[in-house]
């Protein structure tokens, strides 16, 4: 029988390894070469079962996945601001600054950084600067003979 979570089979079998040397014992770092987990998971395992019967050995204090931190209303209002094409953002922080006025959330910017990267696969798309002493002219003149030879064509 294979079990859902992988830390019951673990724990089954080092209970069984207990059971198997009951009458003779045996160390905690023997049963740990016995069944190759650490020694110190084997030593918790034991207590928990000398403690608390087979019922503590297969209980656990997982709770599972963290929930999310944007509702569903609240992630279809994101994806339509993110996929509007007129809508301005710049970065992850006006989008967390947008987040706090439009959502009233005080969010964390990681938290929206890897929530819209995740979800909406965005990125952030950043201009090249422009040199300071660029000649205006001459990025005009130039406009204007590139479009000349694409007509041309």
């Amino acid at each position: 029988m294979k079990s859902h979570q992988p830390f019951l089979a673990q724990r089954l079998r080092v209970l069984l390894e207990c059971k198997k040397h009951e009458q003779t014992g045996i160390s905690k770092r023997s049963l740990s070469e016995n069944t190759g987990y650490c020694h110190s998971s084997v030593q918790k395992w034991r207590q928990l079962y000398i403690s608390g019967g087979l019922t503590a050995l297969l209980s656990h204090n997982k709770n599972g996945f963290k929930p999310s931190s944007f509702s569903e209303s609240e992630h279809q209002l994101l994806k339509t601001k993110l996929h509007d094409t007129q809508n301005g953002l710049v970065g992850y922080k006006e989008l967390q600054r947008w987040i706090e006025s439009e959502l009233n959330k005080v969010v964390k910017y990681k938290t929206v950084y890897s929530y819209v990267r995740l979800n909406f696969d965005t990125k952030i798309k950043v201009a090249r600067k422009s040199h300071v002493k660029k000649d205006e002219q001459a990025v005009e003149a130039f406009k204007k003979t590139s479009v000349k030879s694409v007509s041309r064509q």
